[in-house]
């Protein structure tokens, strides 16, 4: 039996929404863009703007502006935001929750089958342009889905798209059939994807939709996308999408490993690196290596904005009444560029389309930033986390030209690593793991680094994540009150179906709140050098001797020649594996000329040779680095050491998958073959998007299974800051992902005191 019904998110969380009508949506007029005028100051001369907003970002990009398939570092993430747009999902991070985007998607429903397979039909709206100009239909998503799981991609090098929550994809990946069986094209504005009920639940549900368009016409000229793979309903639409020739007079396949390698890796013309053709804000003009410029796009009708509630919300005891408080952000959609749009017997929806004609984007040095937004090389400094650098910054009171340098600082989605080779011998068992992260003083290492702005982490999250904010008491628990008997009656059976988030009085409000109260994090193992609370004068390395028992259990108790090991006179631990004498001297790859270097000597080092270890660090260039991490070529260390930023949804079954079969490891960075982490983060992820609690519950189990097994020893996450010219108005990156989407709202101009 075939059910339609709604899809269910979160209300602090996940909150329910199914479209049912029709929307209206006009498109941006150009009539309704901003006209530029002339601002004079108060001398009366007239003020002069940048024609282009300069700006710096501490990571350099390595040219991955495609996807993730081919890298994924922090600055060609921004990029990726910059120039490919139109996503079928929205993150409002206020909420914490995927949503449909509803400038993309006019209307939508699901339909649930016997099975439990689960079917989006998406119908988009017909005003969605290439920045060529050409239309964007639902074949463009359906063709972005096939690209990035093609077995041609993975031919040239890539990381495929395994998507196995979309039904036949283990099928489709295998070469079991030629097509998708869970990709439909019913005409050109309404796409299908079916989700299949072995994957499901999902916590995030919607979040398995994100898919962005990719022009065809670009990437694989003379191929088209069919859907009748499965079943035929005339005129190619149908399910079963695949790849085929435009051409069907055309024997010989035109899709193959050999075009894309061509339009997409070719160093002057691919897609990767230089996109021609994109569906986002801005389109890239040039890129020499270092530098990315870009140009409004102008075929672009806006940016839709779902981030309008406050950000911490508080449920009042005494009033049993929901009370905004706490870290609000700016939500107030206002500006030149920001348009109300009326839709009938719904709320309206606000676009934005920036106004700022022109941008770069390139690294920023932190031993010159001081220096570079005071003479003007950068009006906008993202992401710094480098306590000296932040504190010149801060000192900074003007530019060259007298405009005053603002700043805004946010907690970090992410966190600084030590990443492990972990199927290499010599760091392979847990217990050289935690003997190395017993040996290194972390609160040393982030003060050094990040001063007061880092916060050292015991587990793999930031401490901006709403899951941790939840277990240390930083944000509030999900729970409602069921607010009156008109509402009770009449939803009583929905509503308490919610774990612990729906209560009817103070004493389940009590009582919800003790169990809450038991999710926390105090039982991950806190590693250093020194027990900082019970020895705050750091009179005593404990670390060390935890460390010198952890490798004598495990049985390193040879030196290089065989013998016994003996501390102060052998250099390391050894120890026979397979027939072999493997010792602990290691290599670590950290950045080339990265200053977390100057401290680890003596806050690391030092002690790991009390310990019978040795690290020799190698100091490497960005890119080679990320493409040794990213398992891109050969691993030549034992450590990696780097900073990640998370996705809006953390699935850290990806990153510890243990399945070879399906070659997950190429997405393990780590090499873990720990099953209990894997399955762990399996656990997590398919849990049922209704029951927060259950979640957060699975969130610590994982947690705790990864401060025991260390893949990665977690350093520190820390606060960002934001440096900016005065002239830069209305960006506000508090309440915004990332300044991708901040500057959509900005605009050059100047206070009203300053300007006539």
């Amino acid at each position: 039996m075939t059910r339609i019904h709604a899809v269910k998110y979160l209300s602090l969380l996940l909150a329910l929404v199914l479209l049912t009508g029709a929307l209206s949506l006009p498109g941006l007029a150009e009539e309704n863009l901003p006209a530029e005028e002339t601002v004079y100051d108060e001398a009366g001369n007239p003020i002069e703007f940048p024609e282009e907003l300069r700006v710096g970002h501490p990571t350099e990009t390595r040219g991955d502006f495609f996807t993730e398939m081919f890298g994924n570092n922090t600055a060609d993430i921004d990029v990726r935001a910059l120039i490919h747009g139109y996503n079928l999902v929205s993150w409002d991070q206020n909420q914490g929750v995927y949503l449909i985007d509803e400038s993309v998607v006019e209307q939508y429903m699901v339909v649930e089958n016997e099975l439990g397979d689960r079917t989006y039909f998406l119908g988009l709206y017909d005003d969605l342009y290439y920045s060529d100009g050409t239309p964007i239909t639902a074949w463009d998503y359906a063709f972005s889905l096939l690209l990035m799981m093609s077995p041609e991609i993975e031919a040239i090098g890539g990381k495929i798209y395994r998507a196995e929550h979309i039904q036949g994809s283990a099928a489709y990946l295998s070469g079991q059939v030629p097509y998708l069986s869970g990709v439909g094209v019913i005409d050109d504005h309404q796409l299908a994807i079916t989700l299949d009920h072995e994957f499901l639940p999902y916590f995030f549900e919607t979040g398995l939709l994100l898919c962005v368009p990719y022009p065809i016409s670009v990437i694989a000229p003379g191929c088209r996308v069919y859907a009748d793979g499965q079943t035929d309903l005339g005129n190619g639409y149908g399910f079963g999408a695949y790849i085929g020739n435009e051409d069907a007079s055309v024997s010989d396949p035109v899709y193959t490993a050999a075009l894309l390698e061509k339009t997409i890796l070719d160093p002057e013309t691919g897609y990767n690196s230089h996109p021609s053709v994109c569906s986002g804000p801005y389109v890239l003009t040039d890129y020499d290596g270092v530098t990315a410029h870009f140009e409004l796009n102008d075929w672009y009708k806006g940016a839709w904005i779902v981030n309008d509630l406050p950000a911490d919300f508080r449920f009042d005891v005494q009033t049993l009444s929901g009370v905004g408080s706490g870290r609000a952000v700016h939500n107030s959609h206002t500006g030149p560029n920001i348009f109300r749009m009326e839709r009938e017997d719904k709320d309206p929806l606000y676009l934005v389309k920036s106004t700022i004609e022109k941008i770069s984007f390139s690294v920023a040095d932190y031993d010159t930033m001081a220096e570079d937004l005071a003479n003007g090389t950068f009006h906008l400094v993202n992401k710094a986390v480098y306590e000296p650098a932040i504190r010149e910054c801060l000192a900074l009171g003007t530019d060259e030209n007298g405009t005053a340098i603002r700043n805004q600082n946010y907690p970090r989605v992410g966190l600084a690593f030590l990443t492990f080779t972990c199927d290499w011998p010599a760091v392979h068992e847990k217990e050289v793991r935690q003997a190395i992260a017993w040996c290194m003083d972390r609160e040393a290492l982030t003060r050094a680094y990040c001063g007061d702005y880092g916060q050292v982490v015991n587990g793999y999250y930031g401490i901006e994540q709403w899951e941790y904010l939840i277990c240390t008491q930083q944000m509030a628990y999900p729970i409602n009150l069921i607010r009156d008997r008109t509402h009770r009656d009449r939803d009583i059976e929905e509503w308490t179906q919610f774990k612990y988030v729906y209560v009817n009085d103070k004493s389940e409000y009590e009582e919800a709140v003790r169990a809450w109260k038991l999710l926390t994090l105090e039982n991950l193992v806190n590693y250093n050098v020194y027990d900082l609370r019970s020895d705050p004068d750091r009179t005593k390395k404990t670390g060390v001797e935890k460390a010198n028992a952890l490798l004598d259990a495990a049985g390193w108790t040879l030196n290089r020649s065989g013998e016994p090991y003996q501390a102060g006179t052998d250099d390391v631990r050894c120890k026979q594996i397979d027939g072999e004498l493997v010792a602990l001297d290691l290599t670590m790859m950290v950045p080339a000329e990265n200053h977390i270097l100057d401290t680890m000597q003596e806050n690391f080092f030092d002690h790991l040779a009390e310990a019978g270890i040795r690290i020799t660090p190698v100091p490497t260039e960005a890119d080679e680095l990320f493409r040794s991490y990213y398992r891109e070529t050969e691993r030549t260390t034992d450590m990696i050491y780097l900073a990640t930023n998370f996705h809006a949804v953390v699935d850290p079954s990806i990153t510890y998958s243990t399945d070879k079969t399906a070659n997950h490891q190429l997405w393990n960075n780590t090499y873990s073959d720990d099953e209990d982490l894997y399955w762990r983060a399996v656990n997590m992820r398919k849990t049922d998007p209704r029951d927060v609690y259950d979640y957060i519950a699975r969130w610590i189990a994982f947690q705790e299974r990864y401060n025991e097994v260390l893949p990665a020893i977690p350093l520190y996450s820390n606060i960002y800051y934001d440096f900016y010219s005065d002239q830069l108005q209305n960006y506000w990156i508090t309440a915004h992902v990332t300044w991708t989407q901040a500057i959509l709202e900005a605009y050059f101009g100047v206070t009203p005191s300053t300007a006539e």
